[in-house]
């Protein structure tokens, strides 16, 4: 089949029984619910082949103007190799705009998004597992709607950008757990369900220390539970998570267009992404 058979229009809902099987395909473990959390955030394009069936997905998120992340890019295994994957890259940066863009590679998607313009920035880890008893921290405390200004600006200090309608919507659909000092939040984490179980992410901390507290609030609330968490190789988190029975199980390449350059030295750090696709 020739790319002239294939036509790229914009994603609906009618397209979410495609897309998951898309994403299993690629063992990927995103259910109807994960792909519904992405494409409300986002605008996107599917890839349809004259016959009607979908074989390709990209998603463009944009977070405010200050950037977007490309993200559920996935070309069905059949159709690899025929530019496709190019094709669904350029709809979704022009839709961007004049946007920096951000987004998590594959190793099979490197050489692609190189040519384009992209480059790397560092590596996450993916970390998962089934949870083990662990210690309650005893600095950390349950959110409230109170805290929800300061998690949006401790947020935007950590990632660059003002990713308000996320982490607006995963208090709607999960939890937050913070570390207060002086009576204000100083560091934050959320937690929802996603794919097998529940996703810890994202984790935003001035220090190490705090971070661990706040995946621990969570894994101490849920023996039993299989929880997933993506954080940066440099963060120092991984091998904590390692030795708390959440092995490592792969990862992806940061990668950005243009180099990000943060204006200003922020004093909390993005231990853990919402997950791969949202950053």
């Amino acid at each position: 089949m020739q790319n002239i058979d294939i036509v790229i229009t914009p994603m609906g809902l009618e397209h979410l029984d495609d897309a998951v099987r898309l994403s299993h395909q690629s063992n990927w473990p995103h259910r109807p619910e994960d792909w519904q959390l992405a494409l409300d955030l986002s605008e996107g394009f599917v890839a349809v082949t004259g016959s009607g069936d979908v074989v390709g997905t990209i998603l463009m998120t944009p977070y405010g103007k200050d950037c977007a992340t490309i993200n559920m890019v996935i070309v069905d295994e059949s159709m690899r190799g025929r530019g496709l994957g190019r094709r669904l890259m350029a709809a979704a940066m022009t839709l961007a705009g004049d946007r920096p863009l951000r987004l998590i590679a594959t190793a099979e998607g490197l050489p692609l998004y190189e040519r384009l313009g992209f480059r790397e920035m560092g590596a996450i880890v993916q970390h998962q597992g089934v949870a083990v008893n662990i210690a309650a921290p005893t600095n950390t405390e349950v959110a409230t709607a109170d805290d929800l200004p300061t998690i949006l600006a401790l947020d935007r200090a950590a990632y660059g950008a003002d990713r308000g309608d996320l982490i607006r919507r995963l208090a709607e659909i999960g939890e937050y757990a913070v570390v207060s000092r002086e009576g204000k939040a100083k560091a934050f984490a959320a937690i929802r369900p996603f794919g097998r179980g529940e996703v810890i992410g994202p984790v935003v901390a001035p220090d190490l220390d705090d971070a661990k507290a706040l995946v621990s609030h969570f894994i101490s609330r849920r023996n039993g539970t299989f929880l997933r968490v993506d954080t940066g190789a440099g963060t120092g988190l991984a091998p904590w998570l390692q030795d708390h029975g959440l092995v490592h199980v792969g990862g992806g390449i940061i990668m950005a267009r243009p180099v990000i350059t943060l204006s200003v030295a922020s004093t909390v750090t993005t231990f853990a992404l919402a997950n791969q696709a949202l950053g």
